[in-house]
């Protein structure tokens, strides 16, 4: 169990320092910001290669509310979820201080929201709580449809993590406006621990919202699309002896 915990830690740490790391420190550069386009294509690549570098090991979740889902879903030990869950976050939080360390060495540096989730008057587009909890539950949603799709045993081989990395590049380029985009609580925690006051007042609808959307996809895709047992995605198994 301890490689999968180590790979989900670093996962998880490359998703945020990436993407995280990519909205704080080159979002709005000077002249050569990389804008929302570049944020998302962020988080996209480091789930992409994150799923390539870590996933053979650990099934290449880093995110709760992925790992929640796919247990929903019949893909997941739900003995495993505690400490995935806790790797995870451990993860995003030691990438938010990293990140912290390296942005506030800039003269001048001002915290503003550090990539924080927020709704309401914390919404980078001033979208209501309601819009934002909605958002967030129907890009998990769909995020868990297109994760349990591509590693469905009929599809092509070795694409999933291109699949699942394009995915949640589109999932940030709709929704960056309405929350900042979050669709992982640890994701979310790791920033709003830093931010402090109200990333931390509003980071309870940053776990809530994915996880009903990832729990509702696990359970459509098991209950109506899946077809036949498939296997799980917890990464490798010991090897047996011979016997």
């Amino acid at each position: 169990m301890l490689p999968k915990l180590v790979c989900e830690f670093l996962g998880t740490f490359w998703l945020v320092l990436g993407g995280c790391g990519s909205a704080v420190l080159a979002g709005a550069f000077p002249q050569f910001g990389i804008g929302f386009l570049g944020v998302a294509l962020a988080f996209g690549l480091t789930v992409v290669t994150g799923a390539y570098a870590f996933g053979p090991v650990s099934g290449g979740h880093f995110n709760p509310a992925v790992s929640i889902g796919l247990w929903a879903g019949g893909r997941f030990p739900g003995r495993d979820l505690p400490t995935y869950i806790i790797a995870q976050v451990a993860g995003a939080v030691v990438a938010a201080g990293v990140l912290y360390i390296i942005a506030t060495g800039k003269p001048g540096f001002e915290l503003g929201r550090f990539a924080a989730n927020g709704y309401g008057e914390h919404s980078p587009g001033g979208y209501s709580i309601a819009s934002s909890l909605l958002t967030e539950i129907v890009m998990t949603f769909l995020f868990l449809m297109v994760i349990l799709g591509s590693t469905h045993q009929r599809a092509p081989v070795g694409f999933a993590g291109l699949a699942i990395g394009f995915a949640l590049t589109l999932i940030h380029l709709i929704s960056i406006p309405v929350t900042a985009t979050s669709v992982n609580p640890a994701r979310s925690t790791g920033p709003a621990l830093f931010v402090g006051g109200w990333a931390l007042a509003q980071l309870w609808a940053f776990w809530v919202a994915p996880i009903i959307g990832a729990l509702a996809g696990g359970w459509l895709y098991k209950g109506v699309l899946e077809f036949r047992a498939e296997p799980d995605i917890s990464g490798r198994h010991p090897t047996r002896p011979a016997a």
